[in-house]
């Protein structure tokens, strides 16, 4: 992985290590690693975190990030997203706090821990490939089917880990995330 990027996301990753905070790294990081590289302007990250863990959070990132408690706060309330920029390299990181439902549960249980640097040997929980499927699916749905990215990127995993996937579990959660014939679709 590029060198600013993989330190900006243990620096993140890291202090929800240190905070007992559940978390699966997704997005373009995740589908790039399962599948097909490209460059990426962010980081996603999904989390399980707890109103009472805003403050220690805030405190234990400041000095290297800006981030707006008021957002997190509305972000925990809403279990909607935040972001926290980067001073020294502007990368930007999305922490998607992670909503009541079967699928970000899902997700968390099913992470895998992987090696993102070997000097010195750093590791993060990165989500699976069909979670980044599906998430990628999903996402291409709310945005009105139409971005490339996210569509090049599920074919991108497909192709990658083909002969690997669960496709009892992508069908599954396909029909509960109503991306079924997306999913059909990229399949083909």
């Amino acid at each position: 992985m590029p060198g600013d990027s993989t330190r900006v996301m243990l620096l993140v990753t890291q202090a929800f290590e240190r905070m007992g905070i559940p978390y699966a790294v997704g997005g373009s990081i995740a589908s790039s690693l399962h599948g097909m590289m490209r460059s990426t302007v962010d980081i996603d990250i999904l989390a399980e975190m707890g109103i009472d863990q805003v403050e220690p959070f805030v405190r234990a990132l400041s000095k290297e990030f800006y981030m707006d408690r008021e957002k997190i706060h509305d972000a925990m309330n809403d279990h909607a997203s935040f972001n926290l920029i980067h001073y020294a390299t502007s990368y930007k990181v999305d922490v998607f706090i992670a909503k009541q439902r079967n699928f970000d549960r899902k997700q968390l249980e099913r992470r895998k821990r992987i090696s993102v640097s070997n000097d010195p040997q750093e590791s993060v929980y990165l989500a699976s490939a069909e979670d980044v499927i599906l998430a990628k699916l999903e996402w291409f749905r709310k945005g009105g089917e139409v971005s490339e990215r996210h569509w090049r990127d599920v074919l991108g995993v497909l192709k990658v880990q083909a002969g690997a996937l669960d496709l009892d579990y992508l069908h599954q959660m396909a029909a509960e995330l109503k991306v079924t014939n997306l999913l059909e679709r990229a399949l083909k």
